[in-house]
């Protein structure tokens, strides 16, 4: 092995833990801002100009197209913009506390596919962490629960992130991170375009709202992905689920920090647990 590649192999799980940062502190910054705009108009704008900042930016990504990539890049996004959407839709009938808990259970969504399409073998030490970090999710998100509409819907988004992040563990290896990742967020922008354009296309009504459609654009979608479609090339999609389960434990923490919520003990002892099964999950596969 390379030292180039043990210098990979140890950063991809820290700029991965990175991304989970970036997307806790969307949380935060995109609460006012759905409150101005519809969800759907939002996301769309938001994919769009990911998209094109990420072509301006490096117009020779599109030469590096090619139909392997384009398929496979097509899949993932079509993974990826079905949770979006099916989060959206799972959101607006339940619980913002129980979409965060059904959404994480990609963290044990991820090893079950896994094992099932990849033939992964997964230890008992992963399983470990794996419950461990759903524990944690619980007592971070939970304060009831019912089950009707919405937690299916809900449900079934955190089937298709959990496949979203086992096909990039499959195919990220080889293929470009860059041109991978603008046709997996082109499909995300189809996808979400037609529904906001179906339900009646909202345009950002003030600058605060474009700010916050910039920054979760270019930050949170463009920059976190490429970051995600390189790491996972460096490792498991179950040690990817598992550092990922580190957004809930950011958004509560920049919710406290900036916006001024306060954490019960529940809460406090569910980000301490996922934080130690992110932590034992990196640490004993480093």
């Amino acid at each position: 092995m390379s030292a180039r590649h043990q210098l990979q192999l140890k950063l991809a799980p820290w700029a991965l833990l990175a991304v989970s940062a970036s997307w806790g502190a969307a949380f935060v910054l995109m609460k006012p801002a759905i409150e101005r705009q519809a969800v759907n108009s939002f996301l769309a704008t938001r994919f769009v100009v990911a998209v094109l900042a990420m072509v301006i930016l490096r117009p020779s990504v599109l030469q590096k197209l090619n139909r392997e990539l384009i398929l496979k890049g097509s899949l993932a996004g079509l993974f990826l913009g079905s949770g979006y959407i099916f989060q959206t839709l799972g959101l607006a009938r339940t619980g913002a506390a129980i979409t965060g808990f059904v959404t994480g259970l990609y963290v044990v969504l991820t090893p079950l596919i896994a094992a099932v399409f990849l033939k992964e073998r997964i230890r008992a030490f992963t399983w470990f962490c794996v419950v461990l970090a759903t524990i944690g999710l619980a007592l971070l998100s939970l304060q009831g629960w019912s089950v009707g509409v919405g937690e299916a819907l809900v449900f079934i988004s955190a089937i298709a992130f959990a496949a979203h992040i086992v096909t990039l563990s499959k195919w990220s290896l080889g293929l470009d991170a860059y041109a991978l990742t603008v046709v997996q967020l082109t499909i995300c922008a189809i996808l979400t375009g037609a529904i906001s354009l179906g339900q009646g296309y909202e345009t950002p009504p003030d600058a605060g709202v474009w700010g916050v459609v910039i920054f979760t654009a270019v930050v949170c979608t463009a920059v976190a992905f490429i970051v995600q479609t390189w790491s996972q090339a460096h490792m498991s999609s179950t040690k990817v689920a598992v550092i990922l389960t580190m957004e809930v434990v950011f958004a509560a923490l920049f919710a406290v920090v900036f916006g001024g919520e306060s954490l019960s003990l529940q809460v406090s002892i569910g980000g301490i647990l996922v934080v130690i099964a992110m932590y034992l999950i990196v640490m004993k596969e480093a």
